[in-house]
């Protein structure tokens, strides 16, 4: 499975969930996300361009591991693993005797709508501002997906240029 995501940075977030309703999007949920990134004692995520974190919201802790980002499709595409966990402190703990350190926490509060088949979420990230993403899973034709997430950018008045870096990025290079 492939992410593909469009991150641009927005000052109207009511704007851009005027024009979602407007296209009949369907709103799934507000919530607030705690990512707690770790990084590997054998090999330094930020040198590999990989990721692996633990999310809190809602109450079911969820691990994540991206894959390093693909190049040349000017937007952001990688591979994502996730599970759900029972404990996301005990599998903090595993982490740490295992070895690996936290890295950074990011919180954010989102909002999720569905506009079939993309995900879109708007986006206020403790420290950084308030974001759109746009995210297609592709599982086969890279260029349909980029498409959709193209014109879905254009429809919701969206300017600007894509954000490839994650927020944990965007995080440490503030540090």
């Amino acid at each position: 499975m492939l992410e593909i995501e469009l991150k641009v940075r927005t000052d109207d977030l009511g704007g851009v969930r005027a024009k979602l309703r407007e296209k009949g999007a369907r709103f799934l949920h507000r919530l607030h996300e705690h990512d707690v990134y770790y990084n590997a004692p054998h090999r330094n995520f930020a040198e590999t361009d990989e990721a692996l974190r633990i999310r809190y919201s809602e109450g079911k802790p969820v691990v994540t591991y991206k894959g390093a980002k693909l190049s040349g499709l000017g937007l952001k595409a990688r591979e994502e693993l996730n599970t759900a966990v029972e404990s996301g402190d005990v599998f903090e703990e595993i982490l740490s005797r295992l070895g690996f350190v936290p890295a950074a926490a990011v919180n954010k509060w989102r909002e999720t709508y569905t506009l079939s088949p993309a995900t879109i979420t708007l986006d206020e990230v403790e420290g950084l501002g308030t974001f759109v993403e746009i995210e297609v899973i592709s599982e086969g034709d890279r260029s349909e997906s980029l498409a959709i997430v193209s014109r879905i950018k254009k429809e919701l008045g969206l300017t600007g240029e894509p954000i490839l870096s994650s927020y944990l990025e965007l995080i440490l290079a503030r540090a």
